[in-house]
């Protein structure tokens, strides 16, 4: 149920995306799952495909189509490098760390702290090189 979900919005956000005129490189919409049997079952070229289930009959049905019409791709991907898993589930410290080192985020507080100072410090030696040369251009050294 949620891999046709995810397609169904896929396939709204396509959509919505070739309305505003900007052509994708793939038009196939390409889906993550971490589930094998499902892959299998929407994959698979079964004529028959039965559940007890009427609504994930449908939705079932409905997805192979979309495959067979060549416009989605349902891939495996193991559960370790699922990134949807870091904005659904608790995460341990290491787990965190590669979801953020999958969606490219770096910290850069330090980087911001050592540029602080530095501008802090320019602008002090700025003012003291001012004085300096106020100094000399009245024709008097302070020391």
């Amino acid at each position: 149920m949620s891999l046709a979900q995810a397609a169904k919005e896929s396939l709204f956000v396509s959509r919505l995306i070739k309305e505003l005129g900007v052509t994708l490189d793939d038009s196939r919409i390409n889906i993550l799952c971490d589930n094998q049997q499902t892959i299998r079952l929407v994959n698979a070229d079964i004529t028959l495909l039965q559940t007890k289930l009427r609504h994930v009959d449908i939705h079932n049905h409905w997805l192979r189509q979309e495959i067979q019409a060549n416009r989605i791709k349902v891939s495996y991907t193991s559960t370790d490098n699922m990134i949807a898993d870091g904005l659904t589930k608790t995460l341990s410290t290491q787990n965190h760390q590669r979801f953020v080192e999958q969606i490219g985020l770096v910290d850069i507080t330090r980087e911001r702290q050592e540029q602080s100072l530095l501008e802090d410090n320019t602008d002090d030696i700025n003012e003291y090189l001012d004085r300096i040369e106020d100094t000399f251009e009245g024709g008097e050294v302070e020391v």
